[in-house]
This record gives structure tokens, sequence and C-alpha cells, in this order.
């Protein structure tokens, strides 16, 4: 698997024609934990997007999530590790590009997902394990904002790593 992603972007030109505003290769990059390493594609400020924005999206901070806005990023967990339990209020779409990778719930329960596969992540408290020794499981995520869940009235918080 290549540790670079290519970004190609559109927009508009003085005219109102779409066009072309970029085209180049980003790599991943490995976050402190070591778990794993990842690319930010483009994120938004809000949602609705919007389209009159004319700021590089893969530029603005993002953290894990954007609160108000949307993030696309690629996430190369990396052979035999873990990210901590975590969760965060955002609808989380992660689609498996390549590799496998177990999603484990925090009742215990676990799926093994592989390539092809798409996980909806709802705002609930979960870890990443890839158990291969030699391939790295790349996922796409695709994070929108959401309101917290709800549980007997009471929002549940987030837990960042």
């Amino acid at each position: 698997m290549t540790n670079k992603t290519r970004r190609v972007v559109t927009g508009h030109n003085a005219y109102g024609e779409a066009v072309f505003i970029d085209d180049q290769q980003h790599e991943v990059t490995l976050i402190p934990s070591g778990d794993a390493a990842m690319l930010t594609l483009w994120t938004t400020e809000e949602v609705p997007a919007n389209l009159n924005d004319k700021s590089d999206g893969m530029l603005r901070d993002a953290g894990l999530t954007l609160q108000g806005g949307s993030v696309i990023r690629v996430c190369d967990i990396l052979p035999g590790q873990a990210s901590p339990m975590h969760r965060t209020n955002s609808i989380d779409y992660g689609i498996i590009i390549d590799g496998q990778i177990e999603l484990e719930l925090d009742c215990g329960a676990a799926k093994l997902l592989k390539t092809g596969d798409v996980i909806v992540q709802q705002g609930t408290i979960h870890l990443w394990r890839n158990p291969s020794l030699t391939q790295t499981c790349r996922i796409i995520f695709i994070l929108i904002e959401a309101k917290p869940y709800q549980h007997n009235g009471q929002s549940l918080t987030e837990l960042k790593p």
C-alpha cells in the first residue's frame, strides 16, 4: 500500500465554470500515539457546507472531529496496533479500503471488518484494532458533527484520547 493519497479538488473560475483547483499527492503522517498514521483531506467549517468558502479545507485545524463541520481523512491503522477507546459527537462513515480491522465497543462486543466493508459509527464508545501483524489497514473516514446521543434524558459525553 502506498503512503500517499492523491487529492483532486474542483471549484469555479471567474465565469462560474467548473475547474480543477488542486491535484497533488499527500502523505499520511504518524500520530503521536504511534498506533496510526492520518491525513486530513478536507474539512468544512459548517454543515451545510459553504461552497463559496475559498480556503483550502485541508489546512483547517480539525482535531478528531470539527465542531459544526465535517472532515474527510485517510487513517492507516498500523499492524498489531489499537486505538484508545473513544467517542465523538459525530456521525462517522468508515470505508475499509485495504486490510482488515476489528471494531470493539465498550460493552466488549467486536466485529471484524474487511476491505469493502462500511461502518456507520453513531457516537458510541469504541476502539479500532488491527489484528494483522504485517498489513496496515487503510480506512477512509467521513465525520459530520452530530447532536450528542441522549440516554435517559442525559447527553453522553465525548471521550477523546
